[in-house]
């Protein structure tokens, strides 16, 4: 087996990636590995555009469907177990072939990275300040205890910036000294698909049209019943938070159609963004000939 034994396909939502693996993985007679945050959750199928068993060729599938609404996904444990099932993909004399748009989670796959520990005390306590206070007053706190952070981090990731916080302060270190650095763990080779940004756009809004005919608001619903109000990640995913709402009667099914499509663009733009910054991605157009295109590629990545 030459060449690469990890393929990532990536890029933003709605550019048909995943039609793009099952293509490529059954060209090479490889494995697929999800990096779709959430994709890991069992019954968020509709709202996460997951690719039905059926419609999979035959073709395994991990990191998919793992864990239950009512868990937090954490990039950490995703590492760990994705990064075994490459492994024991690679033992099986098969290649893997990654593919999702959450950034985080494709470096925490691909790159040389380690996640430093987390101290839920000290999250919670800077989450609740962040529930009080002025909007940037945490940014600006973050540029002072780190200024090479706050500057790859927006004022408006909240998350994010209460991370490294918390990292800072549970550590000691600069946050800044954990980012990742574009150096791959192992060979791979990176495929992003993308197409015209209007053309994405419409391409979301039908992809949203559909979900909801397909009864994303009644997947809602049976979540609901298993405990997703619980799951502080599941519960905050597009589709499933504006779902809830529905159900909670704050907004008619037309207004979650519009936030989540709204909601949805606004992920392709951040997702774009985030990988495009990587000098390593080969860019692929989306559509007719994308298929050829990656199989072209990654011949060239064998040489």
């Amino acid at each position: 087996m030459s060449g690469p034994t990890l393929i990532a396909i990536v890029g933003p939502t709605a550019t048909g990636k995943s039609d793009l693996a099952l293509d490529v993985a059954e060209w090479l007679g490889a494995e697929i590995v999800g990096a779709d945050a959430m994709q890991l959750y069992r019954g968020m199928d509709i709202g996460t555009a997951k690719v039905p068993p059926a419609a999979r060729r035959g073709i395994a599938h991990h990191q998919i469907d793992v864990l239950d609404v009512r868990q937090d996904a954490s990039v950490a444990a995703y590492q760990r177990c994705a990064r075994a099932d490459v492994s024991e993909i690679g033992a099986r004399g098969h290649r893997a072939v990654a593919v999702g748009g959450s950034g985080l989670y494709v470096r925490a796959l691909v790159d040389q990275i380690e996640f430093p520990p987390a101290d839920p005390a000290v999250r919670a306590a800077w989450e609740a300040r962040a529930a009080q206070a002025a909007p940037g007053v945490l940014h600006a706190l973050l540029a002072e205890r780190d200024p090479v952070a706050a500057a790859e981090i927006g004022p408006g990731n909240t998350r994010r910036i209460v991370r490294a916080l918390e990292v800072i302060e549970v550590t000691g270190r600069p946050f800044a000294a954990r980012l990742p650095r574009y150096v791959y763990a192992a060979p791979a080779v990176q495929l992003g698909v993308d197409g015209d940004a209007a053309a994405v756009d419409e391409a979301i809004d039908a992809r949203v049209r559909r979900m909801l005919a397909d009864g994303l608001i009644e997947e809602v619903e049976a979540l609901a019943a298993a405990g997703l109000r619980e799951g502080r990640t599941a519960s905050r995913a597009t589709g499933y938070a504006q779902g809830l709402a529905v159900i909670d009667g704050k907004m008619t099914r037309a207004e979650a159609g519009e936030a989540i499509a709204l909601a949805t663009r606004q992920l392709a733009r951040r997702q774009r963004k985030w990988f495009r910054r990587d000098p390593r991605v080969v860019w692929i157009d989306a559509g007719l000939g994308a298929t050829e295109r990656a199989m072209i590629a990654i011949e060239m990545s064998r040489n």
